[in-house]
């Protein structure tokens, strides 16, 4: 819980994180998406404001098509917004995704080698020297596999942060904010939380705070 009263999870997707000891060839994109739904089953979360990094984005979609009675407000942080049928893949840079493949080299997992500062949009010394000893390895099957769209209910709220500072690969496309009117701006680089964390927990408390 935050000075705002909010109540913050953080799930962990599978492979990541703590939960590295779990890494499988077996681990897609259906089981990140299992892991937030478990976390909202579990502990029987409601009207809440779901936020999506990165390809994170791909997996809050999925999570809001399954669960939207559970989800006021979807919030993608620089995140990939997919349409049914898309991976990741559609909705990068064709250089994003060499690269990717190229670091896989037709292994099941993206090395941390490849998470490098400037990818990242790190510049602070301090900021490199805590978040990349952090890295895991990343699932690539989670990249490659298509969400799959089926709600009929009406869509959940959304709104879309584009982080503007250096890309070098262009993740994500700026094009993925189409289609959102609530769309914010923040000068950073693409992990806006460790670049610009207060004005991303700002942002954030605001959207909590405001009724959606």
């Amino acid at each position: 819980m935050n000075t705002t009263g909010n109540i913050v999870y953080t799930p962990t997707l599978t492979e990541l994180g703590e939960r590295a000891p779990l890494a499988s060839r077996e681990t897609d994109l259906e089981t990140h998406i299992a892991d937030v739904l478990g976390v909202l089953e579990m502990e029987d979360l409601k009207d809440i404001v779901l936020v999506g990094h990165s390809y994170s984005g791909i997996v809050i979609t999925a999570v809001a098509d399954r669960a939207s009675q559970r989800i006021a407000l979807l919030v993608y942080l620089d995140g990939v917004v997919p349409r049914d049928g898309q991976c990741l893949y559609s909705c990068v840079s064709p250089q994003a995704k060499a690269f990717f493949e190229k670091q896989a080299g037709g292994n099941w997992c993206v090395p941390v080698a490849a998470a490098s500062a400037q990818y990242l949009g790190l510049k602070r010394e301090a900021d490199v020297r805590w978040v990349l000893p952090k890295l895991r390895p990343h699932p690539i099957r989670t990249f490659r596999e298509a969400v799959r769209l089926t709600s009929k209910s009406s869509p959940v709220p959304r709104i879309y942060v584009n982080c503007i500072g250096d890309k070098p690969l262009g993740q994500p496309k700026s094009a993925q904010a189409e289609g959102i009117a609530d769309y914010h701006e923040l000068q950073t680089g693409h992990d806006a939380m460790v670049t610009a964390p207060q004005e991303v927990a700002e942002l954030l408390r605001n959207v909590a705070n405001s009724g959606h």
